[in-house]
């Protein structure tokens, strides 16, 4: 399936003293990481930041577009509208910046399960991944309507659209450790990170 990519990179990145966009991993900063990870999907790559933020060197054979949020200080879930509102793709995947151990496979495999729902998203457990998932442009008229009620948890939206969660013994196939969803929050997670990508490399 055709497919653009979003990626969220306006996150104060507060714990880690900066923007998590521009820390460092392996050599490469994490937004660098994140795009070089998504070019095998050969379309847009959308890049969405705050209002004011500078924007983030990437480079990259693929075609960029970086955009601001829409709204202001209505967390992920503007940022997912802004890259929606900018993609002319029906499909999307959408994941954070942060996320260094994105793999093709499973991306690959949620974006073949997604065709008829309006989002295509990783369930373990009890836990949800909204910021790794899939979402169809179906999905606008939901989002802006939970923005503009100041009701900004993804998870209602989860209630309002059509959904195909993508079940922990779905995803073992690809990520058996769920490399997928560990995200750089602090410096303790940029740590492990380091660790994991010089054992992987």
């Amino acid at each position: 399936m055709s497919a653009s990519s979003i990626v969220l990179a306006g996150g104060k990145g507060l714990r880690i003293g900066r923007s998590k966009a521009l820390v460092e991993l392996d050599g490469e900063n994490l937004l660098q990481r994140v795009v070089s990870r998504l070019s095998f999907l050969n379309s847009d790559i959308i890049i969405v930041i705050t209002e004011g933020e500078k924007l983030f060197q990437v480079v990259s054979d693929q075609k960029l577009k970086i955009v601001t949020d829409i709204y202001r200080g209505k967390g992920p879930l503007v940022g997912i509208y802004s890259g929606l509102i900018n993609s002319d793709s029906a499909y999307n995947v959408v994941v954070a910046c942060d996320l260094p151990f994105l793999n093709k496979n499973l991306i690959d495999y949620m974006l073949e399960v997604s065709a008829g729902f309006d989002i295509a998203i990783p369930r373990l457990g009890d836990m949800v991944e909204p910021l790794h998932a899939v979402y169809s442009k179906n999905c606008l008229g939901a989002i802006e309507k939970l923005l503009v009620d100041d009701n900004l948890k993804i998870d209602n939206l989860l209630n309002m659209v059509k959904v195909r969660y993508v079940e922990a013994e779905e995803i073992d196939n690809f990520d058996p450790q769920h490399l997928s969803f560990f995200n750089v929050n602090t410096k303790a997670d940029l740590n492990i990170a380091s660790e994991l990508a010089e054992r992987a490399a």
